[in-house]
This record gives C-alpha cells, sequence and structure tokens, in this order.
C-alpha cells in the first residue's frame, strides 16, 4: 500500500493500518534519548503521523514522569495530537488516556480546530469530524485495550470511520470481536468484506471458515492494494487459517489485498 502524508487524507477511505506502513521507513529511537527530550520532541512536531511515532518511543520507555508535562496536551485544539497524547497516557495505564480517545470517537460536535478543506478550498468541518473520529478508532487498535471492542464494534456500520474498525478490533486481539467481522462478510461493500476476510485471518478465526467459503465465488473488485477481489482475499484467509499457506502471486491470481507488501 501507498499512502500519502497529508492530514487531509488520513481518513479518506484508507484500510488496515493506516499509519503502520507510513511509519516503517521512520528512524527508531537512539538509544541515549532520554524521556524529557522525547517530550521536547513530540511537542515540537507538527506531522500527525511523525508526532504518532515519537508518542511510541515514550511508551516504549515505560517512564510514567512524562505525564506530568503531557498533561495539557489531553485538551489540545488539534484532536490529532491531543489523541496521540492521550494514547500515551492509555499505553501507560493511565485511564484519562482511554476516555479522551473515546471521547473523539463519539464527538460529533461542530466545534474543533478545522484542518481539513472541501473541494472549493474552504475550512470542511464534518470532513474534519470524520477524520478525527477515524484516527482515534485507529490508536484504540493501537492501545489494545479490550475495553474498546464494544465501542468499535457497532461502528463496522459507521460509514465514517468503518475502514479502520476491522484492522483495530483485530490490532486489540479479542475474540469477542469474532461474530461481528463475521457478520461483516456480508457487508455491502467489496472493501469492508475483504478488510473483515483479513481481521478475521489476523483473529487466527477458523469459525469464519464456513463463511469464508461462500465468499471464493465472489469476484467483486476492491479499490486499494492490488485491486484484487473479495474471492481471492477469501482463498488466502482460507488457506491460511487451515493451516495450508497460498501465495496470490504463485497462484497467478495478482496481488492479495491482505498482503502488504
Amino acid at each position: 500500500m501507498r499512502y500519502p502524508d497529508s492530514r487531509a487524507t488520513v481518513s479518506t477511505l484508507i484500510p488496515i493500518a493506516l499509519l503502520s506502513l507510513c511509519l516503517a521507513g521512520v528512524a527508531r529511537t537512539h538509544p541515549n534519548q532520554s524521556a524529557a527530550e522525547l517530550v521536547e520532541q513530540f511537542k515540537s512536531t507538527g506531522v500527525f503521523w511523525k508526532q504518532f511515532e515519537v508518542a511510541k518511543k515514550i511508551v516504549a520507555l515505560h517512564d510514567n514522569s512524562v505525564l506530568h508535562d503531557l498533561q495539557p496536551w489531553l485538551s489540545n485544539d488539534d484532536m490529532h495530537s491531543r489523541g496521540n497524547a492521550a494514547y500515551i497516557f492509555a499505553s501507560l495505564g493511565d485511564e484519562r488516556g482511554f476516555q479522551v480517545i473515546k471521547a473523539i470517537l463519539e464527538d460529533h460536535s461542530s466545534k474543533r480546530t478545522v484542518f481539513a478543506f472541501g473541494s472549493a478550498g474552504h475550512p470542511n468541518v464534518s470532513e474534519q469530524i470524520r477524520q478525527d473520529r477515524y484516527y482515534a478508532a485507529y490508536l484504540f487498535g493501537e492501545v489494545k485495550d479490550s475495553r474498546a471492542v464494544p465501542i468499535l464494534v457497532p461502528l463496522l456500520k459507521d460509514k465514517e470511520v468503518n475502514w479502520v474498525v476491522p484492522s483495530s478490533l483485530a490490532e486489540i486481539g479479542d475474540k469477542s470481536a469474532i461474530p461481528p467481522l463475521i457478520e461483516t462478510l456480508g457487508d455491502d461493500s467489496p472493501d469492508m468484506r475483504v478488510i473483515a476476510i483479513c481481521a478475521l485471518e489476523k483473529l487466527n478465526a477458523t469459525e469464519a471458515l464456513p463463511r469464508l467459503s461462500v465468499l471464493l465465488n465472489d469476484d467483486a473488485r476492491i479499490h486499494f492494494d492490488g485491486l484484487g477481489s473479495v474471492a481471492t482475499a477469501a482463498r488466502v484467509a482460507i488457506s491460511n487459517l487451515s493451516g495450508q499457506p497460498y501465495s496470490c502471486r504463485l497462484a497467478g491470481k495478482g496481488e492479495c489485498a491482505c498482503d502488504p507488501h
């Protein structure tokens, strides 16, 4: 997958681990970077996904002393930065972080700083709401707190954020997400069907095999990755879940939607 770096495209229907691939080429923490240095770097980084990479480095230090300096960021006007700070708090065991991410996800208010622009070049509040909520749903996957599962599951039908929900549920790893993901295999969108397939595969959901077999004749094409079919993704998932790895390329089926390469 190839993703643009701009804030305006963070939630423009980008599926499965939106930021994971963007962050893959970012330099790792220098072994001598202190918590204080990383906090200052977090505060000075203006690109949200780069700031999130700094946040991950802070979390890796397991130093709760950073939370005092970062507390004001839990109410930052930029909800992406607010979410990044909340990710640190939640990952370090501070309940405020989880609640801030939840609040962003549930916030449909127009009272927010707007960075998104419409086609006419004017600030677009509704698009900003969508982007902020989408990013919060992504962050729940990074926090990996099972309490987020009942919050995320209803959003599988929310057209503003549903593309990121299956991957977040898969990252959390709670098996209670499997039944609603199986239900999502019947979604009207082939993209959602494939994203759900990938999530079920990551969750090792062998109970999904009967429902996946129904999709083997589903030739609908997706709109990301190699523009493959639902049937190809289902075939790969069935093979992997049954312990018989399958290669899309070797089978001449093109690039598998679940293959990040």
